[in-house]
């Protein structure tokens, strides 16, 4: 039986950090616009954001030496198109987030003229971030959702899960375009209908699928198992970037320690206060995050050391306090003073580099999908991000993407009807525990066998005891209803194979994947495409 929607709207956008919010702006002028946030908008990664936003603002800079730094970090597998078309337009970008009203920090020169004030984070040979003291993210969030807030034509649905994405050929029809989506309303615990012409991924990254990670419980990977199920690529899922100053504290294990911090020439020490960056590449602690990270595991594992230390105390205390209150504020609620002592680190999961497939204008393998942010590989990225790139793509593509899907609006579209989500034959779980267990065993294993170093017989354990977990998520998500927990896990553990199927077919170490086995990189490198099986019609219950 079919029956009308319960929402209806031109775009559905999953997804409520900088990508997806910059996307409805762009769009509301011409779409009615809804916007599906899991939690509270300030649970994304984009809120707790610290380092800030990547672009040529300084006179001595150039686009050309932004692009050529970016290459460079991405350790050959960039899209070089992708990285000049990025950098060219990132000023133009970021000028749009400063009329909406984002704070960047300025100072006055010389002449009396405030200029905006720019900092340096690895792999950057100019100053040319801009940021908002330490909490460049929580600046850009907050503007974009008092705008959304104040747009008629778009519509925010918090605490709702995108369950999977409604595609014709899951419906058994001819086309291969999406055609809405099932939500999990968490408020009402219920699967809701949503019908869309178009529909936009901007659900960030997949760090959650480690035991140790600087992001926020969000991070699941949705929008990449998703698109997976839906019939999209995927590619490059072997390079997690892990950040490599996570504070290493029991009260606050995903509070992160921005890479500004190195910029503005704080040191890593070894427990005895012995620097150890020159042992591992001349550019010390401004090296690209994949050297640094794996500096501080070497050492780490070299020394039986439960951490390293991140040391700014050399610095006057004013500058420090003035450049990092964030940070200052934080960690002295955790009995660390920053201008007097240093931070105990360690590395975590940080940032997902690779993703769904789709070109310059955000569009995926499926027709009428859209992919924007972390969740997408564009080829920005290659096998590294470079710091502060992160949020420079989020705001790109989401204009890019707009500015196309503006394009086909006036096309004539037919809605089609939604089977509803059917619950006949489910019922509800007594056995949570099983999911807590698969959930703790899989960020564990994910961490041991398939972190920063890697083998061969690493990755085997891994696929294998994913492949156990696949098996039990499936009977779980087929016998029971919905919930926050099985839907972030199924998700996971779909990611995770990807992750580790991509890892194995790269017989080289390059970038973020550096493997035991192979630890030379290869000539002629290429992406890690994995392209997914038929699409089978599948009832709305499972």
């Amino acid at each position: 039986m079919k029956q009308p929607a319960d929402y209806t709207c031109d775009v559905l956008i999953i997804g409520s950090g900088a990508a997806g919010l910059t996307a409805a702006l762009r769009l509301a002028h011409d779409a009615k616009v809804i916007v599906l946030s899991k939690g509270p908008l300030t649970e994304g990664a984009t809120y707790y954001a610290q380092g800030g936003i990547a672009a040529v603002f300084d006179e001595t800079d150039t686009v050309d030496s932004h692009v050529e730094d970016t290459l460079i970090a991405g350790a050959g597998l960039c899209d070089a198109d992708v990285v000049r078309y990025t950098a060219s337009n990132a000023r133009q970008s970021i000028q749009w987030l400063i009329d909406k009203g984002v704070p960047f920090d300025t100072f006055e020169d010389g002449n009396g003229e405030q200029k905006y004030h720019l900092t340096r984070e690895g792999g950057h040979s100019h100053r040319r971030i801009l940021h908002a003291a330490d909490a460049t993210g929580k600046a850009v969030q907050t503007t974009l959702v008092d705008a959304v807030r104040n747009n008629p034509n778009i519509e925010l649905l918090e605490r709702f899960n995108a369950v999977d994405l409604i595609t014709g050929n899951k419906l058994g029809l001819s086309d291969n375009k999406v055609h809405g989506a099932y939500i999990w309303n968490r408020n009402l615990e219920k699967v809701e209908t949503l019908r869309a012409r178009f529909v936009m991924l901007a659900t960030g990254g997949s760090s959650k699928v480690y035991q140790y990670t600087s992001n926020p419980d969000v991070a699941s990977g949705d929008g990449i198992a998703m698109a997976w199920r839906a019939g999209c690529r995927v590619a490059n899922m072997e390079f997690n970037q892990f950040h490599p100053t996570c504070l290493y504290h029991p009260e606050a294990r995903n509070f992160l320690l921005t890479e500004a911090l190195r910029g503005e020439g704080a040191h890593l020490t070894l427990p005895n206060g012995e620097r150890f960056m020159h042992r591992f590449d001349e550019r010390l602690e401004l090296a690209p995050r994949d050297i640094v990270a794996r500096a501080i595991d070497y050492e780490m594992k070299r020394l039986g050391a439960d951490c390293v230390y991140l040391d700014i105390s050399h610095k006057p205390a004013d500058f420090v306090r003035s450049h990092f209150p964030t940070i200052h504020k934080k960690l002295l609620s955790l009995g660390i003073d920053i201008t007097e002592q240093p931070i105990p680190v360690v590395p975590a999961a940080h940032y997902t580099c690779g993703g769904v497939v789709v070109d310059m204008r955000g569009k995926t393998d499926v027709e009428s999908l859209y992919a924007i942010g972390e969740v997408s590989y564009t080829g920005l990225h290659g096998a590294n991000r470079m710091a502060s790139n992160s949020l420079l793509e989020c705001v790109v593509f989401a204009e890019a993407a707009a500015q196309n899907i503006v394009k086909h609006l006036s096309r004539p579209c037919d809605l089609i009807d939604i089977p509803p989500w059917d619950e006949s034959q489910v019922e509800c779980s007594d056995e949570e525990v099983v999911i807590q267990h698969n959930w703790h065993e899989l960020r564990l294993f994910m961490w041991d066998y398939v972190g920063i170093v890697r083998t061969d017989k690493r990755l085997e354990r891994a696929l294998r005891r994913i492949q156990l977990l696949q098996q039990e998520m499936h009977d779980y998500y087929s016998n029971f209803r919905v919930g926050n927990n099985v839907l972030e896990l199924r998700n996971l553990v779909q990611v995770a194979e990807l992750i580790v199927r991509c890892a194995m077919q790269r017989k080289e170490s390059r970038g973020l994947h550096y493997n035991l086995d192979y630890p030379d990189k290869a000539e002629n490198s290429q992406p890690t495409i994995l392209v997914p099986g038929p699409v089978n019609p599948t009832p709305p219950s499972l």
